[in-house]
C-alpha cells in the first residue's frame, strides 16, 4: 500500500515496491556529484537504484493520486531546492524513507532528484541581487515604528493589526495596488510570514536564507544562510551580552536547531541544536522530532514547538514513540532551560508485530503551530495533533496550558479523542481498511487535529479573556482560560458532511476583538465570521475561490479581513462578509532585485499588515497540489 503524507508543508509520498515504472527526472546514472564547496561525494551509491526501489512508484511523471491527496509529480520534485529534499529524507518525516542510508549518500540522492546541485549564500545571497541598500542605518528602538513581529502582530496570536499601527482602512482596500515584488532566489515554497520591524521586512523560503529588507523600498540589507529550511516566521526580541547587537532576530529550521541572529547586520549570534534521538533494538538511531513552526519570544525567552516524526509508518521500523513538545530557551545564550513532551506519561513498549519489531506506547500531539504567549497568567498555549499508534493519549488533539517557569501541563482540553492516524505502506503496513495490528491505530483517522493553527488569546468587550482554537475537524471552540480551560462555546464550521482528513481549517484565524475569523478548505472556499462570545455565526463570505478553498493564514485589520487560498487570489472582505478587493498572485512579476519571480497558491503564511503596507508571500504546494512560486508581494494604496 502506498500513502501520502506532508513535511514542511510539502507532500511527499513513498513506496517499499521495487521495479516501479520510472518516472523522468534526472539524467540516469551514478555519476559522482560536487557539492558547494566543491567537495566529490556519492561514489559507489546507486541514486537510480535507491529511487526506483524507494520512490518511484508514487513519484511518477504525473505524481501518483492516493485517496483524496496526490504525490508531487517528478516535474514538481525537480524544482524544489537541493538542500529541502536532503532536509526532508534527513531530519524531517521522510526520513523513515532514507533509512540505512548514510548522510554522503542521501545528499547525492537529493541532487539526483532535483538535477540541481546544492546552493550557496553567494548565489543566493545580495551580491547576487541589483538592489543592494546602499547604506545600513542604526535599527533604532523597536517601539518607535509599527510592527508584525513573527506569527501574529501581538505574542497573543490574533493576527490583527491595529488602526494606528495598519494605518489603511476597510475604505482603502479597493485602491491597493502592487508596489513591488521581491524575488527569492532559489526558492519554490514560501511558508515564512514575514515579521516588520524598524522599518524593515524580513523574511524566509525554501532556499535556507533569511532576507532584510528595507520596507518602502525593498532593498536588501542582508542575507543569513541557515544550512536548512524551515516554516517559520522570524520574531524579534532583545538581546544581551553581546557587543553591537541589541535586537535578535530568532528562528528555527526544520534541521531541529534554534537561532539568533543580530537583526541590524544579520550575523550569527548564536545557534542551539536540539536533537532528540532514540536507539531502537536494531542499533538504529533515529530523530524523534523535527520543528515546523515558528518560536515565540517572550521576556527573555524563546519558546520552541517540536512535531513527532512518526506519522509515515514503516512496519520495518519501532513505532511510536515520537510525540510533540516543547522547549524554552534562554533567548541571551541560546541555553536550553527546559523542554518536555505534550504526552506526560513515559512511553511504554507494549508488545511487539509479528516480525518481532517492537511496537510503543503513547504517541503524537505534534505541536505544527506557533505557542501562543499569555504573560497574565505565565503560560503558554499550543494547538497539538492526532496521535500515532495503536491508541490515542488524552492530549492528542488538544489545547495544552504550559507553566512559563518549568514546562510543567498545568491544563489540557481534549476536542477529538481516540485520533490516530498514520500513512504507512508496503506488507504489513496500515491497511485504508482500518484493519488494526502491530503498530497500527485501532481506528484510522479523522486527522483532525489543530494542525498549523495557533490559538488566540483574546479580551472580550466585557473585559474577561477568552482563548480560541479551530482546526481540521471543523470545530471552532472558546475555553475559559481561567477556568482550566471550560468550554465557553462550540461552533460546527462546516454545513452537511465533516470534513476529509484533508481538513477545514488549516493555517488559523484572526480576531479583532469582536469576531473571529476563519477561512475554510470547502468547495468555492469560504470565511466565517463568528461573535466572540457567543460563537454565533454572524456572516459567512462568498469566496467563490476553486474548490480547493482557502488554505492561507487569515489577517485582519479593523473592519477588513485578509484572506488567500489555493487559487492564489488575496481577498480582503469586509465587515460585512462582502469581498472588496482582489488580486491574483499566481502570475509571473518583474522584481526589484532582478530575480526570476512567479506568484502561486497562497498558504501557511498571511498577509502582514504595516504602516500602510501589505505584505504578502506567494507560492505554495502542500497536500492538494498548489502552485509553486518565489515571491514576496508588497501593496500599498494608490
Amino acid at each position: 500500500m502506498k500513502r501520502t503524507f506532508v513535511i514542511g508543508g510539502i507532500l511527499l509520498a513513498a513506496s517499499m515496491s521495487a521495479g516501479a515504472q520510472q518516472p523522468p527526472g534526472p539524467a540516469r546514472g551514478n555519476a559522482p556529484l560536487a557539492d558547494d564547496s566543491g567537495a566529490i561525494f556519492g561514489a559507489g551509491f546507486n541514486a537510480d537504484q535507491t529511487f526506483q526501489q524507494r520512490c518511484a512508484t508514487c513519484h511518477t511523471t504525473e505524481g501518483m493520486t492516493v485517496g483524496d491527496r496526490k504525490a508531487l509529480s517528478m516535474s514538481a520534485l525537480r524544482g524544489l531546492p537541493t538542500d529541502r529534499v536532503y532536509q526532508a529524507i534527513s531530519t524531517g518525516l521522510m526520513a523513515v524513507q532514507a533509512t540505512g542510508i548514510v548522510d554522503r549518500d542521501k545528499r547525492t540522492l537529493a541532487a539526483f532528484v532535483t538535477g540541481k546541485p546544492f546552493g550557496g549564500a553567494e548565489s543566493l545571497g545580495v551580491g547576487a541581487m541589483t538592489n543592494a541598500c546602499k547604506i545600513n542605518p542604526p535599527l533604532g528602538d523597536i517601539t518607535a515604528s509599527p510592527s508584525w513581529l513573527g506569527w501574529s502582530a501581538t505574542e497573543t496570536n490574533s493576527r490583527f493589526q491595529s488602526a494606528q499601527a495598519a494605518k489603511l482602512n476597510a475604505a482603502d482596500a479597493a485602491k491597493l495596488k502592487l508596489k513591488w515584488a521581491f524575488g527569492i532566489p532559489g526558492g519554490s515554497i514560501m511558508s515564512g510570514q514575514p515579521t516588520v520591524a524598524f522599518g524593515r521586512v524580513f523574511v524566509a523560503s525554501d532556499n535556507n536564507l533569511v532576507y532584510s529588507l528595507d520596507a518602502k523600498t525593498g532593498c536588501v540589507y542582508w542575507a543569513y544562510d541557515a544550512g536548512s529550511s524551515g516554516r517559520f516566521a522570524p520574531v524579534i526580541g532583545r538581546i544581551s551580552g553581546h557587543p553591537g547587537a541589541t535586537y535578535a532576530l530568532y528562528f528555527a529550521t526544520g534541521a531541529d536547531t534554534v537561532f539568533a541572529v543580530n537583526a541590524h547586520d544579520g550575523k550569527e549570534i548564536w545557534k542551539t541544536p536540539l536533537p532528540n534521538q532514540v536507539t531502537d533494538a536494531s542499533g538504529a538511531t533515529r530523530e524523534l522530532n523535527h520543528i515546523s513552526a515558528s518560536v515565540a519570544y517572550h521576556d527573555g525567552r524563546v519558546y520552541v514547538p517540536f512535531a513527532g516524526t512518526e506519522t509515515f509508518y514503516s512496519p520495518k521500523a519501532e513505532c511510536c514513540r515520537s510525540r510533540g513538545g516543547l522547549a524554552s530557551v534562554d533567548a541571551n545564550t541560546g541555553k536550553l532551560i527546559w523542554r518536555v513532551d505534550t504526552i506526560p506519561e513515559p512511553a511504554k513498549r507494549i508488545g511487539t508485530t509479528q516480525s518481532g519489531v517492537p511496537v510503543w506506547a503513547e504517541a503524537g500531539a505534534s505541536v505544527w503551530n506557533t505557542p501562543t504567549i499569555d504573560a497574565k497568567r505565565k503560560v503558554v498555549y499550543v494547538g497539538t495533533g492526532n496521535a500515532y499508534g495503536p491508541t490515542a493519549a488524552a492530549t492528542s488533539d488538544s489545547i495544552i496550558a504550559f507553566d512559563m517557569k518549568n514546562g510543567s501541563i498545568v491544563w489540557s482540553h481534549q476536542e477529538f479523542s481516540g485520533d490516530s492516524f498514520m500513512a504507512s505502506f508496503g506488507p504489513g503496513g496500515c491497511a485504508q481498511t482500518n484493519a488494526p495490528g502491530g503498530a497500527c491505530p485501532q481506528k484510522m483517522g479523522p486527522d483532525w487535529d489543530f494542525g498549523g493553527s495557533s490559538a488566540i488569546l483574546q479580551k472580550l468587550p466585557n473585559g474577561k479573556d477568552i482563548l480560541l482554537a479551530a482546526g481540521k475537524g471543523g470545530v471552532a471552540i472558546a475555553l475559559d482560560p481561567d477556568d482550566k480551560g471550560k468550554v465557553v462555546w462550540r461552533t460546527v464550521l462546516y454545513d452537511g458532511q465533516p470534513p476529509s482528513a484533508l481538513g477545514l481549517v488549516m493555517w488559523g484565524g484572526s480576531s479583532d476583538g469582536q469576531r473571529v475569523y476563519y477561512a475554510l478548505q470547502q468547495p468555492g472556499g469560504g470565511l466565517k465570521a463568528l461573535d466572540l462570545e457567543t460563537g454565533k455565526v454572524e456572516w459567512s463570505a462568498d469566496i467563490q475561490a476553486d474548490p480547493r478553498g482557502q488554505s492561507g493564514a487569515v489577517s485582519s485589520i479593523p473592519g477588513l479581513v485578509f484572506t488567500g487560498g489555493w487559487d492564489g487570489v488575496l481577498r480582503a472582505v469586509d465587515g460585512a462578509g462582502k469581498v472588496v478587493w482582489k488580486f491574483d498572485t499566481a502570475v509571473d512579476f518583474a522584481t526589484l532585485n532582478g530575480v526570476s519571480g512567479k506568484g502561486g497558491s497562497l498558504g501557511v503564511a498571511g498577509a502582514s499588515i504595516v504602516d500602510g503596507m501589505v505584505y504578502v508571500p506567494s507560492g505554495y504546494v502542500g497536500i492538494r497540489q498548489g502552485s509553486a512560486g518565489n515571491v514576496l508581494l508588497v501593496f500599498q494604496v494608490e
